[in-house]
């Protein structure tokens, strides 16, 4: 049961990481999904930042621990991204390219609406009658 746990807990980490990265395009369809997104990327930062334990991070050891595998204590992205993914010297330029994405994303979205608004505007100024004099 706790390998199951652990294998749960790593899959739903993977897909956190995904949603950090990308997840700032899923309000270009959906708005609402900004903050969301925003407080997940501020935390995905926060623990790149100041080297802090992600809490999936220590519920995955402690699920493997209880299910007899031991020796995984480095963390997420040590363990199963780096060197698996990228060579670890990219690791850096890895984490501006995912601050790019992800402010590229908010970027994009702030065009869209901008356009949007715009657009609105303009359409509803199409729309009134003419002043008369």
């Amino acid at each position: 049961m706790f390998e199951v746990l652990a294998t749960t807990v790593l899959v739903v980490h993977f897909a956190f990481l995904a949603y950090v990265v990308l997840g700032g395009f899923l309000a270009w369809r959906w708005p609402k999904a900004f903050w969301p997104h925003l407080a997940a990327a501020v935390w995905g930062l926060t623990v790149v930042t100041f080297s802090l334990r992600c809490p999936l991070t220590a519920v995955e050891h402690w699920a493997r621990r209880r299910a007899g595998q031991g020796g995984v204590e480095r963390g997420f992205i040590d363990q199963y991204i780096e060197g698996v993914l990228y060579p670890a010297r990219y690791t850096h330029y890895l984490q501006v390219l995912v601050g790019v994405v992800v402010v590229g994303s908010y970027a994009g979205l702030w065009v869209k609406y901008r356009n949007r608004r715009d657009t609105t505007r303009r359409s509803e100024e199409m729309s009134e009658p003419p002043a008369t004099v």
